[in-house]
């Protein structure tokens, strides 16, 4: 390691309706990325809750905000807690938000993010799921400073799918894209690693992707295979296809090098 790398790891983890039991598993995960040299640990969507509840909501500010700072400072981590399910400001409001919090090994928080993109789908097999019954969508692209990373992008799962987003955090100076998700099985195995490694090459940016993994269900199963890839479209690490954690080395003079190698960021003419 040296001045211009950072270890980071991603914690993947098999969420289900028990959000203690959830966050007991992914605070083991944080723990064991500490041991090994994380300095950034990041989790995927819907990390204390993968259940029928749709409707169910987490209180960040009094319980779960407070816990992810407390073991950022005990681990000596900056943790990318994505996502929980935040209650909007209407305490009558059904919804929520779906919600990163960036934090640095201080505790502090550094940034916030809520989904943009919400999920809709109404196929004529029947499937029909539309986040919007549930969710509140964010409105804001949002980067920020996370030691010892440097300036970050946040972003959740469908998001993926619309690059202008991406492109608009890169615009805002970030070198390093997270991506936690929820990915299923069905878009996983066609969509996953190409997205990842399109919004990657295109940007010429780090992607940490951290995905839920396991059978939530009956129906839904998710695809896992939490990847981290380099500006060139290089998977550096990735999960096996179980509750675990991988981790990669950062090398920001490679992301430097690739931009000045093929400065396509400096070639937009379109935006």
């Amino acid at each position: 390691m040296t001045a211009d790398t950072v270890v980071v790891a991603i914690a993947q983890i098999d969420s289900r309706a028990d959000m203690e039991a959830n966050w007991e598993q992914a605070e083991r995960l944080c723990r064991r990325a500490a041991k090994l040299g994380a300095e950034v640990v990041t989790l995927p969507e819907n990390m204390l809750y993968e259940g029928p509840d749709l409707f169910c909501k987490q209180d960040v500010e009094g319980v779960w905000k407070p816990r992810l700072a407390s073991l950022a400072r005990e681990l000596g981590v900056a943790i990318v807690g994505g996502s929980l399910r935040e209650p909007t400001p209407d305490a009558a409001d059904p919804k929520s938000y779906n919600t990163v919090l960036a934090l640095d090994s201080e505790g502090v928080e550094r940034a916030r993010y809520r989904k943009i993109h919400l999920f809709e789908v109404d196929l004529p097999d029947g499937t029909c799921h539309k986040e919007s019954d549930y969710l509140c969508p964010g409105s804001e692209p949002v980067v920020c400073d996370l030691p010892p990373l440097g300036c970050v992008g946040l972003s959740i799962c469908y998001d993926l799918r619309f690059p202008e987003l991406y492109r608009e955090l890169v615009k805002r100076g970030a070198k390093t894209l997270f991506v936690p998700s929820s990915f299923t099985m069905e878009t996983g195995r066609d969509h996953w690693l190409a997205l990842l490694k399109a919004r990657a090459i295109e940007n010429q940016c780090f992607v940490v992707a951290a995905n839920q993994v396991g059978q939530k269900g009956r129906k839904v199963r998710k695809y896992g295979r939490s990847v981290i890839i380099d500006p060139w479209g290089t998977e550096l690490a990735r999960c096996p296809d179980k509750p675990s954690i991988c981790l990669a080395e950062l090398d920001f003079e490679v992301l430097e090098e690739a931009r000045r190698g093929l400065p396509a960021l400096e070639h937009m003419r379109l935006i």
